[in-house]
């Protein structure tokens, strides 16, 4: 029976991995700490696959080059190459985009990809990330079943830069509707929140609601360091 293992860090792809891979063919594998992915540990597991949902650490070219890594990229790779995918698309006014699944090569997202699959923009960070993770889980049901083959990525090459934290804030010369989409792009756990600062306060923005010419939020005051 074949070994499979599964490498992440969100909780949303534990509780996923936990509730599916009972059901699924082979034996499976569940690495959260990035100590445990040495070459070593993987070569006594032998995996057929290693998937990895939302790793945030570079994998070592030993690991890429005698295993078969796949990697998900919530972009219709090769556009939306780099890092901070859904809040780049969202930023750039895309409402639906395609999850990759593609094989990990040195390179960051330039692997021939397994397939993809439809993926909607719509709701908070959390909400898109929860949905992203159901959808990659039944992408990984399909490659253990079926054995897809890869093909090259075609068309060309768009790259998103990650985002860092001081770009969380708002700028408030925006309209209503990027506001709204700025601060639920942001709205999930672990991310660093939409904000601006006010006199010697800094307030955080989650769960955005807009209707007509409104919007309502939960607003976070803390003092600024």
């Amino acid at each position: 029976m074949n070994n499979y293992i599964v490498a992440t860090i969100k909780d949303w792809n534990i509780t996923q991995y936990k509730k599916r891979t009972p059901a699924y063919n082979g034996n499976w594998h569940l690495i959260t700490d990035k100590k445990e992915l040495t070459y070593n540990h993987l070569k006594h597991l032998n995996p057929k696959y290693i998937f990895f949902p939302h790793w945030s650490w570079i994998v070592p070219e030993e690991i890429i080059n005698n295993f078969n890594c796949v990697c998900f990229h919530m972009t219709d790779l090769p556009y939306g190459r780099g890092g901070s995918p859904m809040q780049n698309l969202i930023s750039l006014g895309h409402t639906t985009t395609k999850l990759s699944a593609l094989k990990m090569e040195e390179s960051i997202d330039t692997g021939p990809i397994y397939l993809k699959r439809a993926l909607s923009l719509e709701g908070t960070a959390q909400q898109i990330f929860l949905r992203c993770s159901a959808l990659t889980f039944d992408m990984i049901e399909f490659i253990v079943n079926d054995n897809p083959e890869v093909t090259p990525q075609e068309g060309p090459v768009t790259a998103f830069s990650r985002r860092n934290p001081s770009q969380s804030v708002i700028d408030t010369n925006l309209e209503l509707d990027d506001i709204f989409d700025h601060i639920r792009m942001l709205d999930a756990d672990s991310y660093p929140k939409a904000y601006i600062k006010h006199g010697k306060y800094k307030l955080e923005f989650t769960n955005a609601k807009k209707s007509n010419d409104a919007l309502t939020a939960n607003i976070k005051l803390t003092l600024l360091e």
